[in-house]
């Protein structure tokens, strides 16, 4: 088997075999977004809260009360913020979290927001047994469509980490769109060994991800710290870039990162800033991928 050998002992086969099995298709850029809108902004929150750790092991409880703050400060200052400008965002739970916090869950679906799958402890999939992972997969949908209400037709993979057996299981399970990979900018075709699965894209990037900014780790000496300031410049350039393009804005944000007094201000002056410049259509992943397709076919 490939995996036995060395990278550099693969035959062109095995190489090829292993860079083909996931690919990106045709692009699905519309040549216009509803209402005439310029560009699509595509909100997003992984609600990860207290299954970073949980995943791990558990061990560290001071690592949890920061997945709590997640709970009780992140989600209502996030939940006010958006009410107040009625925009439509997409909450990425995973399973135990929407057990911890049913009434949380409910909360986003009985608001209009999405409610999309993002794994069932915030497990790594590609450590996974692939029965497990697909178990996992579907056991996740049921336990998100029991509490809020609404089947997802979505999924976030937990830290995008995406096994040979993923797109494979989100293509069964009939899901229309998959956003955990950074294969374009734009919504696009999945392909499964060549083949069109009918899952569509909608592409995450890290320097459009919170988490990577600010998540301080002292045991593992990662501090990465950078200012609120900068950060927003960041995903300022990159929605005026999309605006230019006429094509997406999409933005990854956590309730435990995001959530603090001296971070949200942040979004605030983003969304003041989009609204300023016009022609931008805020939405859901889920509405962003149908227009997408719709339009493009």
């Amino acid at each position: 088997m490939s995996d036995e050998k060395n990278p550099w002992e693969w035959s062109e086969a095995e190489w090829r075999s292993k860079v083909d099995r996931v690919r990106a298709g045709r692009s699905y850029r519309p040549a216009s977004w509803p209402g005439g809108a310029r560009c699509a902004v595509a909100l997003s929150f992984d609600v990860d809260h207290e299954t970073n750790e949980l995943r791990d092991g558990g061990k560290s409880i001071g690592a949890m009360s920061r997945g709590q703050y997640g709970n009780r400060q992140g989600i209502p200052r996030i939940m006010s913020l958006l009410g107040r400008h009625d925009i439509k965002a997409s909450f990425y739970v995973p399973a135990v979290v929407a057990q911890l916090y049913p009434d949380e869950t409910r909360c986003f679906a009985d608001n209009g927001h999405e409610v999309g799958i993002h794994g069932w402890i915030h497990e790594r999939n590609s450590i996974l047994p692939a029965d497990v992972e697909r178990d996992l997969q579907m056991r996740s949908a049921d336990c998100l469509e029991k509490i809020a209400g609404v089947r997802p037709v979505g999924i976030r993979t937990p830290s995008w980490d995406f096994s040979h057996v993923t797109l494979e299981i989100t293509r069964d399970m009939g899901l229309i769109y998959d956003s955990s990979l950074m294969a374009d900018i734009d919504c696009h075709a999945l392909l499964l060994d060549g083949e069109d699965t009918g899952v569509v894209e909608l592409p995450v990037e890290w320097i459009r991800d919170d988490a990577v900014y600010f998540n301080i780790n002292r045991f593992s000496a990662l501090r990465p710290y950078t200012p609120p300031e900068a950060v927003l410049d960041i995903f300022r350039r990159e929605f005026d870039a999309a605006h230019a393009e006429g094509g997406i804005f999409q933005l990854t944000m956590h309730p435990h990162v995001i959530g603090y007094r001296s971070r949200m201000w942040i979004l605030e002056v983003l969304i003041d800033h989009i609204r300023d410049r016009g022609g931008a259509w805020f939405a859901t992943h889920a509405d962003i991928v149908r227009h997408a397709r719709t339009a493009s076919q």
